[in-house]
C-alpha cells in the first residue's frame, strides 16, 4: 500500500514562513491600550433601568461584550454583567435577539 501526500503535517502552514501572530505582530505596530471609563471617569454611575447605556455593552445579537472588546476593567465588567442580567430579569432588555 503507498500512501501519497503528507498526511503528519498542517494543512497549508509548510513553507509559509511566519505563522499568524508573526504576521499580525508586524502589521499592529504601537497600540493604545484601553482604559476602563468607569475607572477614568469617577463620577460616572449607571443603574440597570438606563437601557439605552447598558445596551452599548450588548453585541447585535444580545450577549454581553468581554472585556477585551470594551476596554472594561475585571472589577467594573463584573458589574456591568449584573445590571445587564437585572435588565433581562426585569424584561427591559431581551434574552435573544
Amino acid at each position: 500500500m503507498v500512501l501519497i501526500g503528507s498526511f503528519g503535517s498542517r494543512r497549508g502552514k509548510a513553507g509559509k514562513g511566519k505563522g499568524r501572530r508573526g504576521a499580525a505582530r508586524e502589521r499592529i505596530g504601537v497600540v493604545e491600550k484601553k482604559t476602563c471609563r468607569f475607572c477614568r471617569d469617577d463620577g460616572v454611575n449607571f443603574d440597570y433601568k438606563e437601557v439605552k447605556r447598558i445596551e452599548r455593552f450588548l453585541n447585535e445579537r444580545g450577549k454581553i461584550l468581554s472585556r477585551r472588546v470594551t476596554g472594561n476593567c475585571a472589577r467594573h465588567q463584573r458589574k456591568i454583567a449584573v445590571l445587564v442580567k437585572r435588565a433581562r430579569f426585569l424584561a427591559l432588555l431581551p434574552y435573544v435577539r
